[in-house]
């Protein structure tokens, strides 16, 4: 009978989502009134941008009613960046908090008065730099040109016959679109898994709004928000990119047609931003210089990470260290789930499981090997009246609320409440809370969890009366236990428009906080809803920096625009399968164009358990993720990385390569400090003229030139690959090459410990010795690989390198704290130079750090009899000098056969001090 009811009660909720999609899908269909006129447009006489004020054409009752006036400010902020601003002209509306988020706020316009000295706009075009603002004045419309090619970047005229509306701005609708050229291949609107690939599909739905929905939903709202995308196009072979934020923080479906995009935005403003690009790199640079860079990782950050849910007790994760060890398998930082808590409560420690003096006493062992140490915190604060976090947050009221008490919802330890990151006495008190527990337990980063925010419950809930509630040790501990109401009293619970929440139209506050709840000075959970792990991040990071003046590491599971300037970021739960691997490339490299380039997948799934080929494969993929994590489930088998022999070969080949690329990985956290680059990108950031890589999903490039080739499909030992043309060496063995000249694919073999990793001609790669924890890889002499197009005899190459002292919170360059090399090779006839320009040496100096050895690839003639010169002079036999016959150096095969001869000369011994600058040349000899 119960399973009857079951049936039941499914069918009435299937009917109810198939109803409440019916009716959003018809009423999303219509056109929605006639927009706004445009009444009066000024300019600030100060180069403050526009001001203009519009009136509504027509009342509408679709959606609730209009905004009878707006307030239109455009502003070319920067020469890569114009803003255009829409908001309510007569009331202040929900914004991105400009102290969470800085940036530049723009005027209010009340009646007619401004605070600037402005005058009258006439003309039909605002140009900055690059970009030209342009409009029409009824109905309303704007377009952003790029003016070097008069490419039309953004239009939002709505004909008779576009499927979407003119302007609407309701207090709970907001729709505005663009028209695009069916050739754009767009990129963004995350967070979700998307099967297709990271370009964007038409009709594939796009809803942002966190959510804390796994990983293996496909094309569904998850952890984070983004509304941002960028725009590659290609017109007679020259390729332009830019990129198109909407800063809005409420919930939004964006519709993308293939020929135009429709956003539908359930509250706030607005608020574009426009980047002009044309490169890819260009326009990461120009959004991070808005939203803040990323943030500047430690060294060891890079390094192997080992985690599970479910090390009960110490010596279970003593036991996993030491496995690593003993299967001589890289490992930098060591993690707890919320195993260590006690009871699952934040910042406690099991007084049974996880003792404090045999904890500490563990945590000296491996920091003095150089390993790390991390654990999770949740946002959900234990409702118990002994404990002290709990007491201290109700003292000084840093709860979210609803009606006038702290909203009361279930996570891990039970009943608990939010913190609000957005009051001041939250973010103190959080502070506070995390210095208290560094004096616990000296942690080495913090991993925030369950923060869209996650709840078991939903609705109105109040602690049972009749049942035991926490049940945190349940075999179901994710069932509400406790006594909850549905909440459709108010208009943010039950709002006019239902975004495709969870994929299904559910309700907003489904799973998580209240809609109408409020954090401080009355912010409704509708707006700030998406910020809150955001919010939390900043917070985060303000308490880590404070504790000992070190570089914070913070993972987080939920993210919003800017998160990436405070925190690394994993791509959630995911399943064991060649699905899931295949689709973690789309996300990490989604997340290089947010900000985050700190990003990685749990490697051989979350769960269920992974088979031991799958497990081979992924760890040779996500030996190349930028945060490089095994992180398993409860409930599955133990699929640490020495649990299968075949793994850990694989392991120490693909973690191998990784720890010897460790200061090129570095030196990309760098670039992405201070530029924004993604680590990890898609091919088309360094190949934008190559249309072939547009869509190409399943590989990826490390920087500008190395690129990683997975093995991505069950029982393969071959993979079918693309490369843009020229020479692409293998790094793990460079006898081997690629010769493309087309966009064919290439069969390339890979064993089943084996995963092809090459290097694009013209690069100068940075590597070291490796080794298994990054303190002592860092430690050893370096080795650079230059690399020439095949047989070139004019060629240039050239590289870089980036060392400090990581412990540092700031990533910049500064004397005695940082170097920064730049190296530089060229071909000219026979004659081959290497040599380097340095910037601030004397740190390097100080570390002892030394070239060893200098690898070139791609000479034409004869390694015999090579005569050396150093910094001018000759030198002596004493050094090593190798190199393989033209004979000998093997082309990987290209489908149709394309071979030429080439040769490998290393010279080793060389003990070039880092630090100071070099030349080495030498003629290559006649062949024969």
């Amino acid at each position: 009978m119960k399973v009857n009811k079951l049936k039941l009660s499914m069918l009435c909720l299937c009917f109810l989502l198939f109803m409440s999609f019916q009716h959003c899908a018809s009423a999303g269909n219509q056109k929605i009134g006639s927009g706004y006129r445009l009444v009066s447009l000024e300019e600030n006489s100060n180069g403050g941008g526009l001001l203009g004020k519009l009136e509504l054409k027509q009342k509408t009752s679709v959606y609730g009613p209009d905004v009878p006036h707006l307030c239109l400010f455009v502003k070319h902020e920067s020469e890569d960046r114009l803003r255009v601003h829409l908001t309510d002209a007569s009331e202040e509306r929900w914004e991105v908090p400009y102290n969470l988020l800085p940036r530049e706020q723009p005027p209010t316009v009340k009646g007619s008065t401004t605070t600037t000295t402005c005058v009258p706009f006439t003309a039909t075009e605002y140009s900055g730099d690059e970009l030209l603002f342009s409009y029409k004045a009824d109905p309303f419309s704007f377009s952003v040109k790029r003016k070097s090619n008069g490419d039309v970047l953004f239009d939002s005229t709505a004909k008779d016959d576009d499927p979407y509306s003119s302007l609407v701005f309701k207090d709970q609708y907001l729709e505005i679109s663009t028209r695009l050229p069916e050739t754009a291949a767009l990129y963004g609107l995350g967070e979700n898994t998307q099967p297709g690939g990271i370009r964007l599909r038409p009709n594939d739905p796009y809803t942002l709004y966190t959510t804390d929905a796994s990983a293996i939903n496909l094309n569904m709202d998850l952890y984070g928000s983004h509304p941002v995308y960028m725009d590659l196009r290609n017109a007679n072979g020259e390729a332009n990119a830019h990129a198109v934020l909407l800063l809005n923080s409420n919930g939004m479906d964006i519709v993308y047609r293939g020929s135009s995009l429709t956003y539908k935005v359930i509250g706030g403003v607005f608020d574009f931003y426009f980047f002009k690009g044309p490169t890819p790199l260009a326009v990461v640079d120009q959004y991070t210089t808005l939203i803040g860079r990323p943030a500047p990782m430690p060294y060891w950050a890079l390094g192997f990470h080992q985690c599970r849910w479910g090390y009960r007790n110490l010596s279970v994760v003593e036991g996993v260290v030491e496995g690593y060890k003993k299967a001589q398998i890289p490992l930098d930082v060591i993690w707890n789930d919320d195993d260590h808590m006690d009871a699952a409560k934040d910042f406690t420690l099991d007084p049974v499981n996880y003792p404090r003096p045999k904890l500490l006493a563990f945590l000296d062992k491996i920091h003095s090997q150089g390993m790390k140490y991390i654990v999770l915190i949740d946002p959900g604060i234990a409702v118990n009246s002994s404990y002290g976090v709990y007491q201290r947050g109700m003292a000084k009221d840093v709860y979210i609320k609803y009606q006038g008490k702290p909203y009361l919802a279930q996570v891990w330890p039970g009943p608990v409440y939010f913190p609000d990151y957005l009051n001041p006495q939250g973010v103190s008190w959080w502070v506070d809370e995390i210095a208290r527990f560094h004096e616990l337990v000296p942690v080495d980063g913090l991993w925030i969890d369950m923060n869209e925010a996650s709840n078991f419950c939903t609705g109105k809930c109040e602690l049972p009366k009749d049942h035991p509630c926490p049940i945190p040790n349940s075999s179901e501990p994710w069932v509400c236990c406790l006594d909850c109401k549905n909440i459709t009293s108010t208009r943010w619970d039950e709002p006019p428009y239902k975004i495709n929440a969870s994929g299904a139209h559910v309700a907003l506050g489904f799973k998580t906080i209240a809609t109408s709840a409020e954090h401080y000075n009355g912010v409704l959970e509708y707006n700030a809803h998406s910020i809150y792990g955001f919010s939390q991040a900043v917070a985060t990071h303000k308490a880590l920096l404070g504790l000992e003046g070190k570089r914070p590491f913070i993972l987080t599971r939920s993210t919003f625009v800017g998160s990436g300037a405070y925190a690394a970021h994993w791509t959630g739960d995911n399943k064991g399968t060649w699905n899931d691997i295949r689709y973690s490339i789309s996300t990490i490299l989604n997340f290089g164009l947010f900000g985050m380039p700190m990003v990685g997948s749990d490697i051989c799934g979350f769960y269920p358990a992974p088979t031991e080929e799958l497990c081979n494969r992924w760890i040779q993929l996500g030996a190349f993720y930028p945060f490089s994590r095994d992180h398993a489930n409860y409930y599955s088998p133990r699929q640490e990385l020495y649990v299968w022999d075949s793994v850990a070969k694989s392991a120490r080949n693909a973690l191998g390569l990784r720890y010897k690329l460790l200061p090129y990985l570095y030196t990309l956290n760098y670039e992405a400090h201070t530029r924004g680059a993604p680590i990890a990108r898609p091919v088309f950031f360094s190949f934008p003229n190559f249309t072939a890589c547009y869509g190409l999903s399943t590989q990826f490039l490390l920087g500008s030139s190395v690129m990683v080739s997975p093995v991505l499909k069950k029982a393969a030992r071959s993979v079918k690959v693309i490369f843009p043309p020229g020479t692409w060496y293998n790094l793990f063995d460079m006898t081997k090459a690629v010769f493309s000249k087309d966009e064919r694919y290439i069969t390339l073999d890979a064993p089943l410990n084996e995963i092809n990793v090459h290097v694009y001609q013209n690069t100068i790669l940075p590597m070291q010795q490796g080794g298994l924890i990054s303190k002592e890889a860092r430690k050893t002499p370096f080795t650079l690989v230059v690399t020439f197009p095949l047989g070139a005899t004019q060629a240039d190459a050239k590289g870089n390198v980036f060392v400090d002292e990581d412990e540092r919170p700031e990533m910049k360059l500064v004397d005695g704290e940082s170097s920064y090399v730049e190296f530089y090779a060229s071909i000219r006839g026979k004659t081959v130079t290497v040599w380097s320009e340095v910037q601030m040496g004397s740190f390097s100096v100080e570390k002892q750090l030394m070239i060893e050895n200098v690898i070139v690839l791609g000479l034409q003639g004869s390694g015999h009899g090579l005569a050396i010169e150093v910094d001018g002079e000759a030198v002596t036999d004493v050094y090593g000098v190798h190199f393989s016959d033209p004979a000998q150096m093997n082309m990987e095969k290209l489908e149709g056969g394309n071979k030429k001869n080439s040769m490998m000369v290393e010279i080793g011994g060389l003990g070039l001090p880092l630090g100071k600058k070099f030349s080495i040349s030498w003629k290559m000899g006649i062949k024969g």
